[in-house]
C-alpha cells in the first residue's frame, strides 16, 4: 500500500526545472569508425565509453530508485523523475550505437558480458555504496560532457550524426549532474564515504576505459595502426583533456563541493541553439521555439 501511494505521489509531481527528457535523433550506421578527429585513439576511447553506457546508466537509475521513497522534497522528486527519463534515453541511444557497430572485427559483446557480471555484483552492495558510486560516475560524465561542449574546435571534426549523439548526451549529463548527489546528501550526507568511493571509482574507471579502448584498438589494428598522425593527435588531445579536467575533478573532494558549482549555462544554451538550427533536431526546436509547436 505504501509503495502504491508513493507511486501515485510521483505521478502527481511538479515538472522538473532545467532537466528535459528528449528523444535522440541520429543514425548510428552513418558514423565512421574513426569519427573523432580521424583519430583511432580517441574514437576507440569514446566507443569504449559508449559500450558501458547501456548497463551503466541503468545502474545509475537503479541506485537512485533504491532510496527514492526516502526523499521528501517534491522538487527533488521531480528531478529524480527527469533524471530517470534522460538516463533511459541515453541507455537506449548507446545500445543502438553499439548494436550498429557489432562486426566480426569490432566485437563489444565479451566486454559487455563482463560488465553485466560486475553489475550483478555491485547491485548486491549496500544502497548507500551504490548511490555513492553513481555520484562518482555522474561527476565523471559531467566533466566529460562539459569538456566536449567547451571545445567546439574538436567537435568540428565529428560526423554530423556523432555530434547529434555526443552533444545531446553531454547537454543532458550537465542538466542532471546534481540529482544523484542531492539524493545522496538528502538520504545519507556522508562525505567521508562519498570521497572514499570516488577514489575507488577513479582507479576502476581509468583501468576499465583503458582496457576496453585498447581491446577495440587491437581489434581494429589493421586500420588503426597506419593512422600515425591521427593517433599522435589523439594522444595529445587525451593528455590535454585530462590535464584541463583535473582541477574540476579534484573539486569533488572539497568540503563544500556541489556539482552545480561550475556554471555551464552559456555553453549549454549555445549548443542547444546549434542543435536546433544547424542540425535540425526536433526536440531542441520544440524546446527553444515552443510557440511554433503549440
Amino acid at each position: 500500500m505504501t509503495h502504491v501511494t508513493a507511486e501515485k505521489t510521483y505521478q502527481n509531481r511538479p515538472k522538473a526545472i532545467g532537466i528535459t527528457v528528449r528523444r535522440p535523433q541520429f543514425n548510428p550506421k552513418a558514423i565512421r569508425r574513426h569519427y573523432f578527429a580521424n583519430s583511432p585513439v580517441m574514437s576507440h576511447l569514446l566507443t569504449a565509453l559508449s559500450s558501458t553506457f547501456p548497463i551503466g546508466e541503468q545502474f545509475f537509475v537503479h541506485s537512485v530508485r533504491n532510496v527514492r521513497d526516502k526523499v521528501k522534497d517534491e522538487k527533488l522528486q521531480a528531478q529524480i523523475a527527469a533524471f530517470i527519463g534522460q538516463e533511459a534515453m541515453h541507455s537506449k541511444a548507446h545500445a543502438e550505437f553499439n548494436d550498429a557497430w557489432r562486426k566480426e572485427d569490432y566485437n563489444l559483446d565479451r566486454f559487455q558480458a563482463w560488465l553485466g557480471r560486475k553489475d550483478h555484483y555491485v547491485k548486491n552492495l549496500h544502497p548507500k555504496i551504490q548511490l555513492a558510486i553513481t555520484c562518482a560516475f555522474e561527476h565523471f560524465t559531467a566533466l566529460l560532457g562539459g569538456y566536449i561542449l567547451r571545445h567546439p574546435e574538436v567537435l568540428s571534426t565529428l560526423d554530423d550524426d556523432a555530434v547529434k549523439l555526443w552533444v545531446w548526451h553531454a547537454i543532458e549529463e550537465i542538466e542532471h549532474r546534481s540529482v544523484a548527489f542531492d539524493v545522496y546528501q538528502a538520504v545519507y550526507g556522508d562525505d567521508k564515504i562519498r570521497k572514499m568511493i570516488m577514489r575507488s571509482v577513479t582507479t576502476g574507471f581509468a583501468s576499465l576505459t583503458f582496457y576496453s579502448a585498447s581491446r577495440l584498438f587491437m581489434q581494429d589494428r589493421k586500420k588503426s595502426l597506419p593512422k600515425v598522425g591521427g593517433n599522435l593527435f589523439g594522444g595529445y588531445l587525451l593528455a590535454k583533456m585530462l590535464f584541463q579536467m583535473l582541477p574540476e575533478y579534484l573539486s569533488y573532494y572539497k568540503k563544500d563541493f556541489h556539482p552545480s558549482d561550475v556554471d555551464y549555462t552559456e555553453i549549454v544554451q549555445y549548443w542547444k541553439v546549434r542543435l536546433a538550427e544547424d542540425y535540425q533536431l526536433d526536440s531542441f526546436q520544440k524546446e527553444l521555439m515552443p510557440a511554433l509547436y503549440s
